[in-house]
């Protein structure tokens, strides 16, 4: 049997929990918005034609803000299309999807959305094929409270009171050759520069996000960061980070060790930053927004995979890349939060890509059901428990041998603590595909009190790990009680099955 031992001490904390940690993502991409989160003439539709099954599970989910409009869309959209009379705006060319956008849904729309799920807003401007005036004039739109050209269309487009978005991402993967309207390092750091500047004399109030790599294995990744900041440094408040992870050649144990490179990336950029800081004699530090992220089955040539999608007739929201997620990419799901939250020093912002449908922890089948995927559980759960102060945790545990990534902690981990109501939670991932762990977590400068949670997510008996939840069983895979754990003086210990994520909460007090 594996074993793990970990330990945290009252007196070591990373952080305060970052609200925003637990951020989603809503994109103009297959069917996120359509047929997603807004489907008219749905049983489930309200009288704005939003599904309020699946506002529902968006609000079980927990999510805190949701980036739109994209993601690659956003660098070829025009966003006064999505205003005014529905009956008005033109129908496009989306060339990101290989798509015709109605623009039925739009700003407004998503406001009314947001406001009705609970979540605070990420708005991404257009950087690819517009610019500085586009991106001042949607904050004016929706900010500026009226008197203007722009704010008062908005009241004529039924929003008298500003929308008040305070998030902003300065476009969209500008690094990436396949992004419309791609840049330089310089080009996009000179014109994200003079664009937030703008923004900023509209609304001083406005947080920024600039983009970073679009992911590790970019091959400007680091000159990018450093270049883009030395540009943008004193207008910005964050830089994006995104990152995917896919089971390549059956190799999950490189998988389920995914976190371990969320880890170095975050690490790596928070260096570049800070050299950056440095450098420039700046006093602020630029903290991170991992506004994408997720497990992706990203295969060139299946047919509803990014790559293919162009070879395609024009059409509407067609379905792309809605994966079908099991028992081991919870797992993962559930490790690379844990990566986040133990950042939450300089991680303030991250979003999983996406919401429903599209690599999503929902899926919404049009006029049918909406089910909540495996890795539904883990971030529900820790959004509504990660709450307090960060613990400073440190895993002693044996390894497991990676082929990407060397030797791997087998028990991975995080834990947070609610000085104001008592509560402590740990999350509990064990990698291991075939033996238990025997986890004995000291808990220095506390006394454990009565556990009020204990769930463990993992392979249903008779199944194996890559069960999933469908249409016909839509709660195949779930939580279900953790049996064994024990908590006495400053000490907790627990079994954990092999493959699993697990969450415990209990009542704590200071030793």
């Amino acid at each position: 049997m594996t074993r793990a031992r970990i330990s945290i001490d009252r007196e070591f904390t990373v952080s305060e929990v970052p609200h925003r940690l637990f951020g989603s993502f809503v994109e103009h991409m297959g069917r996120c918005v359509y047929t997603g989160i807004y489907e008219p003439g749905h049983p489930e539709a309200d009288g704005q034609g939003f599904r309020r099954d699946v506002l529902a599970l968006t609000k079980e989910l927990g999510a805190t803000v949701v980036r739109y409009p994209g993601g690659n869309f956003v660098s070829g959209y025009n966003w006064e299309d999505g205003i005014g009379p529905v009956a008005d705006r033109p129908r496009r060319l989306d060339g990101a999807w290989h798509t015709v956008e109605s623009n039925a849904f739009g700003l407004h729309e998503f406001v009314d959305w947001s406001r009705k799920a609970g979540t605070e807003i990420m708005e991404a401007v257009n950087l690819g094929t517009r610019g500085v005036d586009a991106a001042r004039e949607i904050v004016e739109y929706a900010n500026h409270p009226g008197g203007t050209r722009w704010s008062d269309l908005r009241a004529k487009n039924g929003h008298k009171d500003p929308f008040n978005i305070k998030l902003w991402c300065l476009g969209n993967e500008m690094d990436g050759p396949w992004q419309i309207g791609h840049k330089t390092a310089h080009e996009y750091g000179r014109l994200a520069q003079e664009a937030a500047k703008a923004m900023r004399l509209v609304d001083p109030g406005i947080e920024l996000v600039a983009c970073g790599s679009s992911n590790s294995g970019m091959p400007t990744f680091g000159d990018w960061e450093h270049t883009v900041l030395t540009h943008t440094y004193e207008e910005v408040d964050y830089l994006s980070l995104h990152a995917y992870y896919q089971e390549q050649d059956g190799d999950a144990a490189s998988f389920l060790a995914s976190a371990v490179d969320m880890d170095h990336f975050i690490e790596s950029v928070v260096a570049t930053a800070d050299a950056v800081r440095a450098k420039g004699r700046h006093k602020k530090h630029i903290n991170l927004s991992f506004d994408e992220w997720n497990v992706w089955y990203s295969r060139p040539g299946d047919p509803d995979s990014p790559e293919q999608v162009t070879t395609r007739p024009w059409q509407e929201h067609p379905r792309v890349i809605e994966d079908r997620y099991n028992v081991t990419d919870a797992v993962v799901v559930g490790t690379l939060l844990n990566s986040l939250l133990r950042h939450g020093d300089r991680v303030k912002i991250a979003n999983q890509a996406q919401l429903v449908n599209v690599i999503a922890p929902i899926l919404a089948e049009p006029n049918g059901p909406a089910w909540r995927q495996t890795i539904f559980h883990p971030f529900a759960r820790m959004a509504e428990l990660a709450k307090g102060q960060v613990m400073r945790t440190v895993v002693d545990s044996d390894k497991v041998e990676t082929a990407r990534f060397g030797d791997t902690d087998l028990v991975d981990a995080s834990i947070t603590w609610n000085e104001e109501t008592g509560r402590m939670a740990l999350f509990l991932a064990n990698r291991g595909l075939d033996e238990a762990a025997e986890v004995e977590v000291r808990l220095g400068g506390f006394d454990a009190g009565e556990l009020t949670r204990a769930e463990v997510l993992d392979v249903p008996t008779g199944l194996d790990r890559f069960a999933k939840n469908t249409l016909e069983l839509p709660n195949q895979v779930g939580l279900r009680p953790l049996t064994g754990v024990t908590a006495a003086g400053g000490q907790l210990t627990l079994t954990l099955p092999a493959l699993s994520w697990a969450v415990v909460e209990l009542n704590v007090e200071k030793a």
